[in-house]
């Protein structure tokens, strides 16, 4: 039955597409990276790094200061992204990765590619997917199995593996531009996504010095003591100095904890500066192809990456967690009409990719989307009703946690469950305050006033005069979940330690 409807929906959108067939639709581009925080792009207030060409897209486009995932993890975030939808609903949780684990896309969702590819548009995929199943609704695609490698990688082409000699991000550039070159009446979609800069952090040999005389401070939560926040106290396996040292084979022997801290924190962001490098220099070959052919001002650009990172923040790595350094991510937008240089405070989520590249191209947006259109806000006019909150939902193995009744902490097979021992958590999110509720930890929260404490190192919840904001929150979180369907139940986990 939903394979039916699906079918019917899809020709549903062929037939619309029919209609505004004689009218130039906008080309469009999504770049995506991996792991891109947005603290570390010049145009998001960083003097440090280099990314001339990604600036570029904040100067002629809208920058949104305020955008957020609604599950800080690769694969989730992807689907995502392709679909509208939260990850209780498309059906990835996790990222697939370890035994028992498998999980695909629901099929019975119409995912942007698809609903183009109906409607007439050329639509291609070059670079990382990291589902796990093969891309649906593409003409042509190129893509990285799995992680895949930064140097000398298999690429799979349409379902053939084949290995390249060369830099993942320079070989997926050239195929982004082997698309662009095909000559066609069509509209077209590219979605181009880095595996950079993913750990571990390899940038092409150019540009592997290229920070070395500079000293990056570090951000000011990187000797964070965790007082008052007990699951971050217990993320050991996140600590950049105690689990990338192996990354590093000239690390210093006999180094001092804290100095050898610091030379893993400047060796980390250096290489992670040096693939963010790499991909911009490639954005550069890709927009000047685009100006060469008088392609640019009929393209809608998206900037964006799967989800944030922290980089030495709380003095870890990685993400996962709602906390500001994982849970925001860039996101520029060049629009065809939009304004350009403006910067928005609205709050954009990346549900809300998939339902603006649908209405720029004149297509229905299915009801299945949960985002809404970011058109209004780059053409310079924000609705009165846009949100004001963001739900957040990450659930990395959830269904295995409830299926065995095992603990985030009691149990130590938790750890094969739960890469960084990070259990299941929800929360809201609102300009001012934060509420984090970890029920695969029994009953534990957090409250962070962000206007007070923007680094989020004191937790509120519990102090007396906070009961009327808790609540409020709290209330506001259950709307959200009713509105975006989330039913995963809570009571399903099981607690077996002390608060």
């Amino acid at each position: 039955m939903r394979q039916k409807r699906r079918e019917f929906l899809l020709a549903g959108l062929a037939a619309a597409g029919a209609c505004t067939r004689g009218a130039r639709r906008p080309n469009i581009l999504f770049i995506m990276t991996d792991d891109h925080a947005s603290g570390h792009i010049g145009c998001y207030g960083n003097p440090l790094v280099k990314t001339p060409n990604i600036d570029r897209l904040a100067r002629e486009g809208t920058r949104f200061a305020n955008a957020f995932v609604t599950n800080s993890l690769c694969a989730p975030s992807r689907a995502t992204v392709l679909t509208g939808c939260y990850s209780h609903l498309h059906g990835i949780r996790g990222n697939s990765e370890m035994k028992g684990q498998v999980e695909n896309i629901n099929r019975s969702l119409i995912t942007y590619p698809q609903a183009l590819q109906a409607a007439g548009y050329r639509t291609g995929i070059v670079g990382k997917w990291h589902l796990s199943h093969d891309p649906v609704g593409f003409d042509t695609w190129r893509v990285l199995p799995g992680q895949g490698l930064y140097f000398d990688p298999e690429f799979i082409e349409n379902g053939s593996k084949k290995k390249y000699t060369g830099y993942a991000t320079d070989l997926t550039t050239d195929f982004a531009l082997d698309f662009l070159k095909q000559q066609s009446e069509k509209p077209w979609c590219l979605v181009y996504q880095h595996k950079a800069p993913h750990r571990p952090f390899l940038p092409p040999p150019r540009f592997a010095h290229l920070y070395d005389n500079v000293e990056v401070p570090p951000p000011p939560t990187f000797n964070d003591d965790y007082k008052s926040r007990k699951v971050a106290g217990e993320a050991e396996d996140m600590r950049f100095d105690i689990s990338i040292a192996g990354d590093y084979k000239d690390l210093p022997a006999g180094m001092k904890p804290g100095a050898k801290k610091r030379w893993l924190y400047q060796r980390f962001v250096k290489d992670y500066y040096g693939a963010i490098a790499a991909v911009d220099e490639n954005l550069g070959r890709v927009l000047s192809y685009l100006d060469d052919n008088k392609l640019i001002g009929e393209t809608l650009i998206f900037y964006t990456s799967d989800n944030g990172f922290f980089v030495g923040d709380h003095g870890w790595y990685d993400k996962r967690f709602m906390y500001e350094p994982s849970l925001r991510v860039p996101l520029l937008v060049r629009a065809p009409g939009g304004r350009a240089g403006q910067v928005t405070e609205a709050m954009a989520m990346n549900i809300d990719i998939a339902p603006t590249i649908l209405d720029y191209a004149g297509v229905s947006v299915p009801d299945s989307m949960q985002g809404q259109s970011l058109r209004p806000i780059l053409e310079g006019h924000q609705p009165e009703n846009w949100r004001k909150s963001v739900y957040y939902a990450y659930y990395e193995n959830s269904w295995q946690l409830a299926g065995k009744g095992l603990d985030a902490r009691s149990d130590p097979s938790f750890q094969f469950f739960t890469p960084h021992r990070i259990g299941p958590h929800r929360g809201v999110r609102t300009a001012t305050h934060k509420l984090i509720h970890y029920y695969a930890d029994g009953d534990l929260w957090e409250l962070f006033d962000l206007s007070a404490d923007p680094n989020e190192l004191h937790n509120l919840y519990g102090e007396p005069g906070m009961e009327r904001v808790i609540a409020e929150l709290k209330a506001e979180m259950e709307r959200l979940r009713r509105l975006y369907r989330d039913t995963s139940d809570s009571a399903r986990f099981t607690r077996r330690h002390d608060t």
